[in-house]
């Protein structure tokens, strides 16, 4: 990451770098207002100081999310707290939200190289009380509406206590009323676990679609564990290829409840053009990965675009539009 950052200061070394993706017209789309050059964008998680958003980008992702941000900074969890699993090119992950804080994201942000749009994730602190988790995503979402394209509303993370009794229906109604009111000049998109059971997740996507969101991300990392030896042991939320068909059922049902009206961000268990493609063709009208870029290095995101738009053109589509859904359930 301080490569990344680094790369991302030097302006010859960045436009060098994106030189390296052309332009590639077919995977350009608009959703929920916004032009995207490429489908593909990094995931909450990976930048939460908003200090590699320049680099990234440089790196050919078509958008950036940074975060998860919360109103006043924090330390996260205890160390260790982030466990790799080769073999599965799998992560797990308990960091609990460290970030310095949205006024210092914010900063962070100031004059930042941004090719496409920049998402920030919004969450709550952890010694928040939960009668309070309200105004503290207000608090932030506030703090960043000028530097940030779309937020993202985290209530799925597993690893701050309370915050997934947030989806619960009678809960993130009131919280997304609250937002759309608080900034409505700007896209809200809803963050949801994939360990919910096809009614809750229909329930969350009727209270998404009747509060007006922009959109929805699925999904956010898994409890569920393939295994229980080695590190698959560790508590936290798993990401990475062992997420993919648990992400791939959330989307499908959600594509399928809101009737493909609502934009889908696709995330979880991404490793390749074709994991892309399939994806987009479940329902996703974007596509977001963590995991995947830490295993394949800082030249996968423009080796998996352009495996994409040859693949779109093998299979006959002229747009990533006409891809979006082509599978997915009705």
């Amino acid at each position: 990451m301080w490569v990344i950052r680094l790369a991302g200061r030097i302006g010859f070394v960045r436009r060098r770098l994106r030189r390296r993706l052309p332009d590639l017209p077919e995977l350009g789309c608009e959703r929920f207002g916004l032009r995207f050059p490429t489908p593909l964008g990094v995931g909450a998680g990976l930048d939460k100081e908003g200090l590699a958003v320049s680099g990234l980008f440089a790196l050919g992702f078509g958008f950036v999310e940074v975060g998860t941000v919360t109103p006043r900074g924090q330390p996260g969890n205890p160390r260790p707290r982030l466990f790799r699993i080769p073999a599965d090119k799998a992560l797990i992950n308990r960091m609990g939200f460290n970030n310095p804080g949205a006024e210092a994201v914010v900063n962070h942000l100031a004059g930042a190289f941004r090719p496409g749009p920049l998402g920030v994730n919004l969450g709550r602190n952890k010694n928040t009380p939960d009668a309070d988790a309200v105004s503290d995503y207000l608090a932030v979402a506030r703090a960043v509406t000028d530097v940030a394209d779309y937020l993202a509303v985290n209530v799925s993370s597993p690893n701050t206590p309370g915050l997934r009794d947030l989806q619960r229906v009678e809960r993130l109604a009131p919280l997304l009323e609250a937002l759309k009111k608080e900034v409505p000049n700007r896209p809200i998109l809803l963050k949801f676990a994939p360990d919910l059971g096809d009614r809750e997740l229909e329930a969350l996507c009727d209270v998404a679609r009747a509060a007006g969101v922009a959109g929805l991300i699925a999904t956010n990392t898994t409890l569920w564990r393939p295994s229980t030896t080695g590190a698959y042991r560790e508590a936290g939320g798993l990401s990475g290829q062992p997420l993919g068909s648990l992400a791939s059922r959330a989307l499908r049902i959600a594509y399928a409840r809101t009737r493909g009206e609502l934009p889908l961000i696709g995330v979880g268990g991404l490793s390749s053009p074709e994991d892309l493609l399939a994806r987009l063709r479940d329902g996703a009208s974007l596509l977001q990965v963590y995991s995947a870029f830490i295993y394949g290095g800082p030249g996968w995101a423009i080796e998996a675009t352009l495996g994409l738009a040859r693949l779109l053109r093998t299979a006959g589509y002229r747009t990533i539009d006409e891809a979006v859904g082509h599978d997915a359930p009705r």
